[in-house]
């Protein structure tokens, strides 16, 4: 057993080897077979008649009329207008090109290459050794602690503009949400238990509600089937919050379905504009759960003071809440920079601050609007009303245009309640890119911005609604090289069209002669073109240098 054990990485280091070899050679084998090749013309030159061969092809290209040049160009043209287009579509929808992708996918192996990983390169220590990100969840999925119902608000926005505001992606999280906390808390699942967990698995919404109906005739006291019924039944948030309400008292102990039903009762309230009872609930349900901090009730009960007005409990919040220990969010950031710019923006004018400067209470202000921006750069363009808002998704990715999307749905009215305070972000938010030397390589107050975010996005996010992206990725190469190919063969079928004389001569003007006429080949006598009588003898013209006419003079016997 020790044998094989030590023999093993031996084996894998000969062939670690043997590929590193043959990756190093690759470049001398090309540059070997390319001598080759050259060599076999060579030699082949004469038995092949290779002379002859380029000399008729010359003929044949000198007998093309620029019809053939338009039909070539054109066609040149739209072939590469055609992969242009698609290269497009697909880097808008993936952003990424595919000819780059499939190039790196399976040409890089085949030429002895190694898949290079951002993730290594940009988190490298002194040492060389890649070293893991700091944040092990940076493109983790969260559910979104402000998502709407279904039945009362996602499925009124399908009536009425026909487009579907939740992916399949994000339902099917929520569907294994789902099944996660409502499992029951008995050993073994009952028969009511086992059809709420193929309920939640439906992707038709009347399955799902006819599969809770028969749970309910299974047992009248299964609250995982009212919770469901309450989601996406459900027409208005009233009655709604009768199926919860419905659901808590016959809950029992499970803490799951507890805090779950809880929480969206306070939502109810908070949606029906009894906000006092809803900061109430959310306060009752943190002190009763305390570990529960995961779920994020917090960001509900900041919401609902915001929504109050009640800055000062904002700020008591934010202080337990905002530590160095804890994940941030965008709800934390901006609320953070919104009490803070709430206390300066009234006043403040940019004119003024070029002349005079910042005050302590402006910098304060400011340097919290670029940590926020920091945190997730997709804010701004929302809260600016820069980019049209959306239906949020019930799940977020944080840093991500999906948290941008939720936490501006939520909270632009608290912006546009502080007087100015929007101004002053107008004014400064995109001085954060100055701080930040490459915001994929460095972070100022936070960790690096993650890659992943624009993948993740686009799995939560509709396809209506245009992803926005940071930092904004230049077009690659194969678009840039086909827009350019495809424009110049266009032109070029165009003028030929146009001016087929002219481009005819430019076409061989430009084209190299495959056999040019040899030196000693022009000093020899002139070729004779025709011969006719003459008085001496026989006129005879030829072609000289100089285009010259000679006579060669004949005795009369030979005339004759």
């Amino acid at each position: 057993m020790e044998d094989t054990a030590g023999s093993n990485p031996q084996s894998l280091g000969f062939t670690e080897k043997l590929k590193s070899w043959l990756s190093w050679s690759w470049t001398y084998v090309c540059f070997i077979w390319f001598g080759m090749v050259l060599i076999m013309i060579y030699v082949l030159w004469s038995p092949l008649k290779l002379q002859e061969s380029l000399t008729s092809a010359s003929m044949f290209l000198n007998t093309l009329t620029p019809k053939f040049y338009v039909a070539l160009t054109g066609t040149s043209s739209l072939i590469s207008g055609l992969i242009l287009i698609f290269e497009w579509w697909y880097f808008r929808k993936y952003g990424t090109s595919f000819i780059e992708q499939v190039s790196v996918s399976h040409l890089r192996p085949l030429l002895g290459g190694v898949e290079s990983s951002s993730t290594t390169g940009l988190f490298a220590s002194v040492n060389g050794e890649a070293e893991p990100r700091p944040s092990v969840s940076e493109c983790k999925v969260w559910r979104n602690p402000l998502n709407l119902f279904r039945g009362a608000e996602y499925n009124r926005y399908t009536w009425v503009t026909g487009k579907e505001p939740l992916t399949y992606y994000d339902m099917n999280l929520s569907a294994q949400d789902h099944q996660t906390f409502f499992t029951g808390d008995t050993p073994q699942l009952r028969p009511e238990d086992a059809v709420m967990q193929k309920a939640w698995r439906e992707r038709n919404p009347q399955a799902r509600i006819r599969a809770a109906y028969q749970a309910i005739e299974m047992n009248q006291e299964c609250a995982a089937a009212y919770v469901l019924l309450a989601e996406e039944e459900a027409t208005t948030i009233t009655e709604a919050e009768r199926l919860f309400k419905k659901a808590l008292t016959i809950a029992g102990k499970d803490i799951n379905l507890l805090v779950y039903i809880k929480r969206r009762l306070a939502m109810c309230a908070r949606k029906l504009g009894r906000i006092k009872e809803a900061v109430k609930m959310m306060r009752d349900l943190m002190k009763e759960f305390p570990l529960l901090g995961m779920l994020n009730i917090h960001e509900n009960l900041l919401e609902a003071l915001l929504e109050l007005q009640a800055y000062a409990d904002v700020q008591a919040v934010l202080a337990k809440y905002d530590d160095i220990s804890l994940p941030k969010s965008a709800t934390i950031c901006y609320t953070s920079a919104l009490l803070k710019a709430r206390a300066v923006s009234d006043k403040f004018s940019p004119e003024a601050a070029s002349r005079r400067g910042l005050s302590t209470a402006e910098m304060n202000a400011v340097e919290a609007i670029h940590r926020a921006v920091e945190f997730n750069p997709h804010v701004p363009k929302y809260l600016l009303e820069m980019k049209s808002l959306i239906l949020p998704p019930e799940h977020i990715l944080k840093r991500g245009d999906s948290e941008a999307v939720a936490y501006a749905f939520f909270h632009l009215q608290h912006w546009k309640r502080a007087e100015g305070a929007l101004n002053l972000l107008h004014c400064t938010w995109e001085g954060t890119f100055r701080i930040i030397p490459y915001p994929l390589e460095k972070g100022h107050l936070f960790y690096p911005y993650p890659g992943c975010t624009e993948t993740a996005d686009r799995e939560l996010l509709p396809s209506f609604h245009e992803v926005s992206v940071y930092p904004k990725k230049e077009l690659p190469f194969f678009i840039l090289f086909t827009a350019g190919l495809c424009s110049f063969t266009a032109m070029l079928a165009m003028l030929t069209h146009q001016f087929p004389e002219l481009m005819g001569v430019f076409a061989k003007a430009t084209r190299p002669s495959l056999q040019r006429p040899s030196p000693s080949s022009r000093s020899g006598p002139p070729r004779c073109l025709t011969f006719r009588p003459c008085r001496f003898g026989l006129k005879q013209e030829t072609e000289g240098r100089a285009g010259g006419v000679c006579c060669i003079s004949l005795s009369d016997d030979e005339a004759l």
